[in-house]
């Protein structure tokens, strides 16, 4: 593109708001030109507002740039929000109004009936419930989400499945990194040599959106895909990377050399299209019998492959399975800015 298109960022200080600044430094298509915050971060310069936790430095256009109060008045027309579910619930709406596409992180409204979620791998075409949208018909503003950090690396995992084979029963057990809680997060006392086996909320997100995701567009709303699905999450003392221990029973029945088939030749439509930010390989199966691990696999792709790997026959369903996904990269900034790059190559934003 000769001339880049202008984004804004809500919640810019938080872990994902870094992630986006991180991935939109050297962007092909879109470049920071607002960030907003707390009130507190408001009118500071960036650089002295967040307390900057990702391994590069800040972008030094970005590090001197003011944060703006949280409002749409002067905001750019294109808004990448990571905020609390909260906040978002009562901003997200104000942006779509004024006519600014929002392309969230939040799990606000992800499970609205006329708000897309999406990856872009599994059910793009979804982005057709913008055109539903109060907001779209009065302002041409929307919002368009992407799931949550657990669900991401579990859908591109079934969706080949699903698509070869008809999911009939999917159970998860989630090992989910600290950097999920954001930060500060999880007290260090509470996860160092411990596991806790709840995190608010997650398990009901997990079966929700997975049954959204890989369900069907029908006109107005999406119908939820009818198979059963069970989740269990657990925060462990890992920094980055979601680990998932997964079993299905599949309708059509398939060898195993036909399951690793189906994920080491899934494409879609963000390959095809050559979107800057989709991995050349959205699934890869790991041959090793003790991966993937998040130390050595999370940053696979960029951090927006997802790695699969043990599978085996399961005794109680049909086949057992572990899925890792970077959870602050596909499972967050990446994957709305992948929604993002999906809406520009569909002529959505302009």
């Amino acid at each position: 593109m000769a001339k880049k298109l202008p984004v804004g960022i809500l919640g810019a200080t938080g872990i994902v708001g870094q992630r986006f600044i991180q991935m939109l430094e050297h962007h092909p298509w879109f470049e920071v030109s607002w960030l907003a915050a707390s009130d507190r971060s408001e009118g500071r310069p960036y650089a002295e507002a967040a307390r900057w936790r990702l391994k590069t430095a800040i972008p030094a256009g970005v590090a001197k740039m003011k944060v703006s109060p949280a409002k749409p008045e002067s905001a750019p027309k294109i808004i990448f929000a990571a905020l609390d579910a909260a906040i978002a619930r009562e901003l997200e709406p104000q942006f779509a109004d004024s006519g600014c596409a929002v392309v969230s992180n939040s799990s606000a409204l992800r499970m609205q009936a006329d708000v897309p979620l999406v990856i872009p791998e599994v059910n793009g075409d979804h982005i057709q419930l913008i055109a539903k949208q109060s907001w779209y018909s009065k302002s041409g503003g929307y919002v368009v989400t992407n799931p949550n950090c657990s669900a991401i690396g579990l859908v591109l995992a079934l969706a080949p499945l699903h698509r070869a084979f008809t999911l009939e029963t999917v159970m998860a057990v989630t090992m989910q990194a600290v950097s999920g809680a954001g930060y500060p997060g999880v007290a260090s006392l509470d996860i160092l040599g411990n596991v806790i086996p709840y995190i608010a909320k997650e398990e009901e997100k997990m079966e929700e959106e997975t049954q959204k995701l890989l369900g069907t567009l029908k006109g107005s709303h999406i119908d939820p895909a009818p198979f059963a699905m069970s989740a269990q999450c657990n925060r462990v003392p890992v920094e980055d990377g979601h680990t998932e221990s997964v079993a299905v029973r599949l309708k059509k029945k398939a060898s195993a050399e036909e399951i690793i088939a189906a994920w080491n030749d899934f494409r879609a439509e963000p390959q095809k299209l050559r979107l800057p930010s989709a991995p050349d390989q959205p699934v890869v199966y790991m041959t090793a019998p003790d991966r993937p691990q998040p130390r050595f696999d999370c940053d696979l792709g960029a951090g927006m492959t997802t790695a699969v790997g043990r599978l085996r026959k399961c005794t109680v369903l049909d086949w057992k399975f572990t899925v890792l996904s970077h959870n602050t990269i596909r499972g967050a900034a990446g994957a709305a800015l992948l929604n993002a790059e999906l809406l520009k190559a569909k002529g959505c934003l302009g």
